[in-house]
């Protein structure tokens, strides 16, 4: 598996071709959960390079769907991992992994092993960090963009609705996340008072 050659076709066509308009769904998140997803394995105790390879992929790969489409991005996501990785070395049983992963990122979130929920609880990791408001500004921006979202305060109504939900997979999630979500939770039912 030649990841960083993977890499290298990969992020910059994701810096010139997707949507301006992506606000969340940009590089910069791409790049975020290919680094959360390396550091929630190793808090998993996950250090075999081969998964970690698989799992830096999927995060590479999870929202490349978005150069095609906004709605069944995952789809796009995966059939580009098909088309593209067996060019860098990657098998098809890895590639089925990998897009397990994928699939495993579309919400409601589904994860079937371990590799999946990391996957998942890298994709949503800013639901409990301080940076939460700026990264749910930015996708509160895109959606307003393509006029899913009304305005601020149906905004929050399904934020927190999202937010009551959801569940961090791993251990690592619970621990590190869980409790600042739930400090974002109260503060957005707040605004609702």
């Amino acid at each position: 598996m030649r990841l960083t050659d993977a890499e290298a076709f990969i992020l910059p066509k994701l810096r010139s071709e997707l949507s301006d308009t992506l606000y969340y769904h940009s590089l910069h998140h791409t790049l975020d959960v290919m680094e959360s997803v390396i550091r929630i394995a190793g808090a998993e105790g996950i250090s075999d390079s081969e998964t970690l390879t698989l799992l830096r992929t999927g995060a590479l790969f999870h929202d490349t769907g978005f150069l095609f489409t906004y709605q069944g991005h995952e789809n796009e996501s995966c059939r580009l991992a098909r088309e593209l990785l067996p060019g860098f070395g990657y098998s098809m049983p890895q590639i089925d992994t990998i897009c397990g992963m994928i699939e495993a990122t579309k919400i409601p979130q589904n994860p079937k092993n371990k590799l999946e929920e990391i996957i998942c609880d890298a994709d949503l990791d800013y639901l409990g960090r301080d940076d939460f408001e700026a990264i749910a500004g930015c996708l509160y921006r895109e959606l307003k963009a393509r006029d899913r979202v009304a305005d601020e305060r149906a905004w929050n109504a399904i934020q927190i609705k999202f937010l009551e939900n959801h569940r961090y997979r791993t251990p690592t999630g619970r621990a590190l996340r869980q409790p600042g979500k739930l400090i974002h939770l109260q503060k957005l039912r707040d605004t609702m008072t």
